[in-house]
């Protein structure tokens, strides 16, 4: 068992915390400040804890248990293990369907 992971954002997470911090900004700079930092510090307690989150349900129905997901309310944010490097996959309104999500992103 690895003591401690490394923790590798997709371009595409990178891309939605920043969305989510900037959407917050248009109302309150101190709080997507606090927003954004709170969710990389979730983020970052995968490290220790690798298998805290629970699959991805959507994901699991169908048969695929790679991905993993904690909640950071109301986002869900995805991820997945391999070897020592967590990579953390996307950030997502936990409010929205996370299909019609991933298809945007596919259309992109």
């Amino acid at each position: 068992m690895i003591d401690q992971y490394i923790i590798q954002w997709t371009q595409e997470a990178e891309n939605d915390l920043n969305d989510i911090v900037l959407f917050i900004a248009e109302d309150s700079s101190e709080r997507a400040h606090r927003i954004g930092t709170e969710i990389e510090e979730k983020v970052r307690k995968l490290a220790n804890f690798s298998d805290r989150g629970r699959y991805v349900p959507e994901f699991r129905d169908i048969g695929i248990t790679i991905y993993r997901e904690i909640i950071y309310k109301p986002w869900r944010i995805i991820y997945k293990v391999d070897k020592n490097i967590i990579f953390i996959n996307a950030v997502l309104d936990a409010r929205r369907n996370l299909e019609s999500l991933l298809l945007e992103r596919l259309i992109r």
